[in-house]
């Protein structure tokens, strides 16, 4: 669905980051960008219908799965109007932003990568899932240490320097309570990307991720 001539374009846009070439560009956009996201979303969907039903993969052109392609700049000292990046984001059915439990794809010339979990959760999100986590660390040890998804995916993201408010230093899940992204990502070969075989690898890797997302949704009242 992606191809070499994906990941071209995304470096010409890079190089060429304004709103005079991209409407120029605009057709070629469409061809070697959004019609292949467009086309793997449609096709995921029915993957996630095996193993995660209540994961949206919407192959809409605005508001669904494929993120926007033009960058928020209203408050970043990084003026560019364009991502050089493919992402697309399968969140939960009661999420309504990238900040929901979901799955994601990363398609980049300079790296690609799948993700999985809760990226920057709000407040009262993340005080819910570190209070999951405090309450049943033995089921968070379970879901992030099963051997499937450690064989493929590692934790990642933002923690902070010290312990959160309110939980003893000592707590057995102290260092993930210290997250502030409850994320894990799994590493992307850019012939994987481009590759025929990138949906049923995406699949079989997002499926390997369901004890981790199905944590995140209990700690939210979620159904997984």
């Amino acid at each position: 669905m992606f191809s070499q001539a994906t990941l071209s374009f995304l470096d010409e846009l890079a190089a060429n980051n304004n709103r005079e070439w991209f409407a120029a560009n605009q057709a070629r956009y469409e061809s070697l960008v959004r019609e292949p996201a467009l086309a793997f979303i449609a096709a995921m969907a029915p993957e996630l219908a095996s193993f995660a039903p209540h994961f949206r993969a919407e192959a809409r052109k605005i508001g669904g799965s494929l993120m926007r392609v033009q960058r928020d700049t209203r408050f970043a000292r990084d003026k560019r109007p364009y991502k050089t990046n493919i992402g697309i984001h399968f969140r939960h059915q009661l999420g309504k932003d990238v900040h929901a439990p979901g799955f994601y794809v990363h398609i980049a010339s300079d790296g690609c990568f799948l993700g999985a979990g809760c990226w920057h959760p709000e407040p009262d999100a993340l005080a819910r899932i570190r209070t999951h986590i405090a309450e049943h660390p033995e089921r968070w040890f379970a879901a992030r240490d099963e051997r499937q998804f450690a064989a493929h995916w590692a934790l990642a993201g933002e923690c902070l320097s010290r312990p959160p408010r309110g939980y003893a230093t000592d707590h057995p899940a102290i260092d993930d309570l210290k997250r502030k992204d409850f994320i894990a990502l799994a590493p992307l070969a850019i012939a994987q990307a481009t590759d025929q075989a990138l949906l049923p690898l995406a699949a079989r890797r997002f499926a390997e991720a369901a004890p981790l997302i199905s944590f995140l949704c209990a700690a939210l009242g979620a159904p997984y």
